[in-house]
């Protein structure tokens, strides 16, 4: 299936950036920009190619036949996004009972334009004390590929503009729906 996923990012003409970061065993990664469902299959021959233990998080509702089976062996972990839980407080147990874990998250939470991006990447990376790094996909340019590994420094002002200077010059399948603007982050 690896290969697969590979395979049709190549035929589709995308390149990836090697130029990963070193020490990034435990991290959050955010997944970026989120504007089509072919993000879902590049990201995934990004993490396949450079075989790298990736979970994620997906809505519940992909987690059904025909492709719940894909879903669970390539890492993802389903979220009920309408019942109340603490996904925040159970992705840093997570990240507590694991010395390996790269966790991707969508933080726009959906593929369409969103006024303000999910925070949640953030509180699970302060709280877990791991950095985040910047996955990216590049559709102008067609190149996927990670960014620089942030360590926060807990000033959500200055942690949202060193994420929002990255993705900046980062172009969406569909650019209109990527709103860098929307990432506002606040304290605890």
């Amino acid at each position: 299936m690896r290969k697969v996923f590979v395979w049709l990012f190549k035929w589709k003409g995308w390149k990836m950036d090697v130029n990963l970061p070193t020490n990034f065993d435990r991290c959050v990664v955010i997944a970026a920009p989120h504007t089509s469902n072919w993000d879902f299959l590049y990201s995934l021959a990004v993490f396949f190619h450079f075989k790298l233990p990736v979970r994620y998080l997906a809505k519940k509702e992909l987690f059904r036949w025909p492709i719940k089976g894909i879903m669970e062996r390539t890492g993802g972990m389903p979220v009920y996004r309408y019942s109340k839980n603490n996904l925040v407080d159970d992705m840093i147990q997570l990240f507590a009972n694991n010395e390996q874990l790269m966790l991707a998250i969508p933080a726009e939470g959906t593929r369409s334009r969103v006024k303000k991006w999910k925070t949640g990447f953030y509180h699970v990376a302060l709280g877990a004390k791991v950095p985040i790094l910047l996955g990216y996909l590049d559709y102008k340019n067609k190149i996927a590929g990670f960014g620089p590994l942030i360590n926060l420094t807990g000033d959500p002002i200055k942690d949202a503009e060193q994420i929002k200077n990255f993705y900046r010059s980062i172009a969406g399948k569909f650019p209109e729906k990527f709103n860098i603007e929307g990432l506002v982050l606040t304290a605890n």
